[in-house]
């Protein structure tokens, strides 16, 4: 694990997003840092369970590791004092929710939630409001979506997915995507009628997503516009 000094420097100068420049961050000690004069206690503990949470008194966690995405895995954050866990990917089995969409039907006694990807959190609103208005029979979404760090800097063995295994910086890679099945799990209206694929780019930041979609009613382009 990294120390709270290289946190720091990491943190305060980032390639993709610059330098840090609201409040000032400093390192108070090994497990802390301040930002501005706020405290924040770092961890730095391989098994969730292990985390004291509540000795610090931290009412939700956000597990964004992208390893503890199903609720078994999850309810670890639990164990060590948290009351609430937020996946910040796709679960097979916690409930989803994205802002917009479906938040309503979100009740105060789930211990863990899944927020979707960054993919449905774009593709969930859209298809929501022309669900709504028109009637979707079925769609196709594609995604042109930023480099992530499961790729390779260059050209490197992957043996479940030989494409994926080109260097990020000179490849249009074709991947999958779990966003159009999510979206199923958020507008069960729409479960099984959308399907899509993903495209990963040379650039480091910013995504688009592209629907195309068959109506159940006639619309014109300023109709879905004004939607």
């Amino acid at each position: 694990f990294i120390t709270t000094d290289y946190m720091t420097y990491m943190f305060k100068y980032d390639t993709v997003h610059g330098a840090w420049k609201h409040n000032e961050l400093k390192v108070k000690d090994e497990k802390t840092l301040l930002f501005g004069e706020k405290p924040v206690a770092v961890f730095g503990l391989r098994n969730p369970e292990e985390i004291p949470w509540g000795s610090v008194g931290a009412d939700i966690v956000v597990e964004s590791t992208g390893v503890f995405t199903d609720k078994d895995k999850a309810a670890a954050h639990l164990k060590g004092g948290a009351k609430k866990v937020v996946i910040s990917a796709p679960s097979k089995d916690a409930p989803m929710f994205v802002v917009g969409v479906n938040e309503h039907e979100y009740k105060s006694n789930l211990a863990i939630v899944s927020n979707a990807s960054c993919t449905t959190n774009c593709l969930a609103p859209l298809a929501k409001v022309i669900n709504d208005r028109f009637g979707i029979v079925e769609g196709l979404m594609t995604t042109v979506h930023s480099i992530t760090a499961t790729q390779k800097t260059v050209d490197g063995p992957s043996a479940k997915d030989w494409r994926g295994g080109r260097a990020a910086s000179f490849n249009i890679i074709p991947s999958s995507t779990g966003a159009a099945k999510a979206v199923g799990k958020v507008l069960p209206a729409l479960n099984g009628k959308l399907t899509g694929m993903a495209f990963r780019v040379p650039t480091v930041d910013v995504s688009v997503v592209d629907l195309t979609v068959r109506l159940e009613k006639k619309a014109t382009y300023d109709q879905i516009k004004a939607a």
